[in-house]
C-alpha cells in the first residue's frame, strides 16, 4: 500500500509540474484544434535582439480561442505586457500558443529563435 501512495504522490507532482508550466500533461491533454492560427511577426525567427524587445503576434481566432499564451524558453510568461525585459545574452525560444478562456491550449502554436545580445 505505501508503494501505491508513492506512485500517486509522484504523478501528483508531475501533474503539478505540467500545470504550473502550460503544457499539457497526459495524453488526453492534447491541444485543441479549433481552426485557430498564430503567426509571430516580430521579431523573426533567427533575429539578433537587445535584453529587451516587443513580440507582436497576431492570433487568428477558430471556434474556441479567446487569448495567447506566451513562453520564453518553455517557461509561461502569466501577465506578458508584449515586452521582455532583461532577458540574458544567448540564444532564447519565443513560444505563442492559442488559448481557450479556459485557459486550455490550442493546436495553434509558432516558436522563434533569437539571439539576445
Amino acid at each position: 500500500m505505501y508503494v501505491m501512495k508513492s506512485i500517486g504522490i509522484v504523478g501528483l507532482g508531475i501533474a503539478l509540474v505540467g500545470a504550473l508550466s502550460g503544457a499539457p500533461v497526459f495524453a488526453a491533454d492534447k491541444p485543441i484544434e479549433d481552426g485557430s492560427k498564430i503567426v509571430i511577426t516580430a521579431p523573426k525567427d533567427g533575429d539578433k535582439v537587445g535584453d529587451s524587445f516587443e513580440l507582436k503576434y497576431d492570433l487568428t481566432k477558430g471556434s474556441q480561442a479567446a487569448h495567447a499564451h506566451v513562453y520564453l524558453d518553455d517557461q509561461y510568461q502569466k501577465g506578458f505586457g508584449g515586452t521582455f525585459k532583461g532577458i540574458p545574452k544567448g540564444k532564447h525560444k519565443v513560444t505563442v500558443t492559442g488559448a481557450t478562456k479556459d485557459h486550455a491550449l490550442l493546436a495553434a502554436t509558432q516558436s522563434i529563435n533569437v539571439e539576445v545580445q
